[in-house]
């Protein structure tokens, strides 16, 4: 369900603010009023791989508590076993879905495999959930944030619908309170509905178009029609469709959040026309929409590569760069392009 399909803005949306705002007196049922709304958000699109999207908030419920008391334990030097096997199961869920058919397709080019390469489909919204779920592991490592001991708070947060399928990557300490303390307010619900229809032009009315110039490109390189000048034209168009289409959505996603009270963080750039030709093509699409991505990964990176060393700082930058293109992304040319912005 896309947040410009006539689904969402005249059904879903509509009784999804009827539903919590019935329901404002208790921020228990509004919660619950969001956290279904959200499961039935990802079920319309993903009917069959919700049931990951549970088990990964179950799991990353469970590793949580073993954090928060590890730390209770000892907490100068809590134990590093807990938030390791955490981001090893988040990683490793990911790759499964992402990653583990493209590496068995390669290595069956060098070796004969007994068995048949399963034809995997990818869960949308995984990379967004994964790094959600991993954020919240080590802001309780870190002591950012308490462990979250309801599990249906922590289900909002991971699965809240605003940000579920495009991001932004939201920290969770910047919503822990959030979760429980909001406050709706005639303010925040009016810019909430201007943002959102910011990012709803920035969808419609320009990424959607610039797609249709980038699509008569590429068919006229097909058929073997494409001059030079209609070359650089699609290659624009195409940079462009990108994103706005990223930043459109990560505005939506933002103006929504305050319709429900939750304030949540812009991860993209404000796409003024230096800025985007700055960043032209692959590389600087990705970081002006997906620079959160990049923080998860550096964060993630602490407990491994202390910050204030120089051989860890150097590890660091080569290491968490190519990393944060190619884990949410894929391999191709998001890990070569954050490796060379390192």
């Amino acid at each position: 369900m896309l947040f410009s399909s006539t689904e969402f803005l005249y059904l879903f949306l509509p009784l999804t603010l009827l539903l919590y705002y019935a329901f404002s007196f208790s921020v228990f049922l509004k919660n619950a009023v969001l956290l279904l709304a959200s499961l039935y958000f990802y079920y319309y699109g993903e009917p069959v791989f919700v049931r990951v999207m549970i088990l990964s908030i179950i799991l990353n419920y469970v590793f949580g508590l073993w954090i928060g008391y590890s730390k209770q334990k000892k907490p100068q030097k809590p134990s590093v076993i807990p938030i390791i096997c955490g981001v090893i199961c988040n990683l490793g869920l990911l790759f499964v879905y992402k990653y583990l058919t493209f590496t068995l397709k390669n290595l069956g080019h060098i070796i004969t495999l007994p068995f048949a390469i399963p034809n995997i489909v990818l869960p949308i919204g995984i990379s967004f959930f994964t790094f959600q779920s991993m954020s919240y592991l080590i802001d309780v490592y870190r002591g950012n944030a308490k462990m979250q001991k309801n599990p249906l708070d922590l289900a909002l947060y991971i699965a809240l619908f605003p940000q579920l399928i495009a991001g932004p990557i939201v920290r969770y300490e910047t919503v822990a309170e959030q979760i429980r303390f909001r406050k709706e307010t005639w303010s925040s619900f009016y810019t909430g509905v201007c943002r959102f229809l910011v990012g709803l032009f920035k969808k419609i009315l320009i990424s959607n178009q610039m797609g249709l110039v980038a699509d008569k490109a590429f068919s006229m390189n097909t058929s073997g029609e494409l001059s030079i000048a209609m070359a650089w034209l699609g290659a624009f168009a195409y940079a462009m469709q990108i994103y706005y289409d990223f930043s459109g959505y990560s505005d939506m996603a933002i103006g929504l959040g305050k319709l429900f009270g939750f304030a949540l963080k812009k991860t993209s750039i404000t796409p003024t026309f230096p800025q985007v030709s700055q960043s032209f093509g692959a590389a600087g699409t990705f970081h002006s929409a997906h620079g959160s991505v990049t923080i998860s990964i550096s964060r993630l990176a602490d407990p491994v590569f202390p910050p204030k060393r120089v051989w860890s700082s150097i590890l660091r930058s080569f290491g968490s760069q190519p990393v944060s293109g190619t884990v949410p992304h894929g391999i191709s040319c998001f890990g070569v392009s954050g490796s060379l912005s390192s």
